[in-house]
């Protein structure tokens, strides 16, 4: 094969940063397997026939992506086709708009990054993240950062919190990327996976990735003084293979930062199936009277009764509640 044919030659790589109309592709290992930390990335382009293909998405390639691609003679990368997706977490792209938006693609584990101050995150939005996860088959874990600013009240409710999603059977990670606590524990979790870590802007992602792997230095911004909210500081989504500094750990982690979520608008649930992408109801849907039972307001209902013992936490059934009228309206998330 002569030089000019190699260099169009398809190859087959991982969409590792998304800019705008821009892509990079970490190329595959041998025989497709995952790529090297040596491994150079090459920057690339979608297709132009791409984007008419009936997509309704406002990003059809994401990070996490496997794609063919053709290199160029000028260096850069031509996306022929996107392989087709293990799973990935989408959100409605904007109030008014009817497109939707993918956030990451092929996720062994969502890392749901939460703060219950400065700024605080609520359950609902928790419950949002962790209902499109169950619906699309991710794994998903809550992440308390900040721990080192809990005190008195504060450390109440984390604790309330931790028992609320432990309740639920998520794992809970209380973390300090100011001081390292619970770290290691987190870093154990998540080693060889592709993990995805999301919340709201202020809550620390990147803080603690930088914190999960010294070296990263990725560029952190500050709460609001006054609104107690986050500034943006991750403006694109990016995925970093990493090796964690465990001991005997050689797997490759690749981590994935977001820009923050302001509000999370959930696509295509209806309120029917709702019940079923919280585990501790769908546990006990099989005991409701009516096969169709929405848990409002119908007698004899597994959830309800579930609820009043106590084995469903009231402010999940309240979430739930909650979720289940704004998809009815169609607003849901919004």
């Amino acid at each position: 094969m002569d030089a000019e044919t190699a260099l169009w030659r398809r190859m087959i790589g991982l969409v590792i940063r998304t800019t705008g109309s821009w892509y990079r592709v970490l190329p595959a290992g041998e025989q497709g397997c995952a790529p090297a930390l040596s491994a150079e990335a090459a920057d690339c382009r979608l297709r132009g026939n791409y984007r008419l293909r009936g997509n309704k998405q406002t990003n059809p390639v994401a990070v996490g992506d496997w794609v063919e691609y053709e290199m160029q003679p000028d260096g850069t990368g031509v996306i022929a086709e996107v392989r087709d997706r293990r799973n990935y977490i989408v959100r409605k792209a904007t109030k008014l708009s009817k497109q939707t938006h993918v956030i990451a693609a092929n996720i062994d584990r969502l890392c749901i990054v939460a703060t219950l101050a400065f700024p605080r995150t609520s359950t609902g939005f928790i419950d949002r993240l962790l209902v499109t996860a169950e619906a699309y088959r991710i794994p998903a874990c809550v992440v308390f950062n900040k721990t080192d600013l809990c005190r008195g009240e504060l450390l109440e409710a984390q604790t309330q919190a931790q028992r609320l999603y432990e309740g639920a059977g998520y794992p809970v990670f209380e973390v300090s990327a100011l001081d390292g606590a619970g770290l290691d524990d987190l870093r154990r979790a998540v080693a060889g996976q592709t993990v995805l870590f999301s919340g709201h802007s202020g809550v620390g992602k990147s803080a603690l990735l930088n914190a999960l792997s010294p070296g990263l230095n990725l560029r952190v911004g500050e709460v609001s003084d006054w609104s107690l909210k986050g500034r943006h500081t991750t403006t694109f989504a990016e995925i970093f293979p990493i090796r964690l500094p465990l001991p005997g750990e050689e797997s490759v982690t690749y981590l994935i930062d977001t820009p923050g979520i302001k509000e999370f608008g959930m696509v295509d649930f209806t309120p029917e199936e709702l019940s079923h992408f919280y585990p501790e109801m769908r546990a006990v849907l099989g005991g409701c009277h009516f096969a169709n039972c929405t848990h409002r307001h119908e007698p004899r209902c597994a959830v309800k009764e579930a609820v009043e013992r106590g084995d469903i936490a009231e402010e999940r059934y309240r979430n739930y509640l909650g979720i289940f009228d704004q998809i009815e309206s169609g607003n849901a998330g919004w």
